[in-house]
């Protein structure tokens, strides 16, 4: 059985501390430990910008975790691949969808739920 632990702080980014969406979601099973991180809504000066190329305004990232003090925290240098959704792009703010953070939402939980599945099946990844 996978543990899932929902955190109040963003696991990747380093401009995430502007960004108005962030979540944080840690999985667990045996020794294997994984961080599931989106961003989104990166606010600079007042004005809504992008966090990558192509338009990216929302990303989904996932990463092997090791423990750090009291907490378990992301392996940048173990970034882990998915085949869910990852990114929510447009060519401007203005573009992006009105429910842009329930979108995102829904982009996290599918990452969560694929790796969950794989953690599950195969007991690591």
């Amino acid at each position: 059985m996978v543990k899932r632990t929902e955190r109040g702080w963003a696991g990747h980014f380093i401009g995430a501390h502007d960004c108005m969406f962030r979540r944080n979601t840690l999985l667990e099973r045996g020794k294997d430990r994984i961080v599931v991180s989106t961003v989104g809504g990166y606010l600079r000066n007042e004005k809504l910008e992008t966090i990558g190329a192509g338009g990216r305004y929302f990303e989904t990232m996932a990463f092997k975790a090791k423990k750090v003090g009291a907490y378990f925290d992301t392996v940048f240098s173990k970034e882990l691949s998915f085949k869910s959704p990852w990114e929510i792009c447009a060519d401007s703010p203005e573009e992006l969808p009105d429910d842009v953070d329930n979108q995102a939402d829904l982009q996290h939980e599918r990452v969560v739920a694929e790796l969950t599945a794989r953690l599950e099946q195969s007991g690591s990844v």
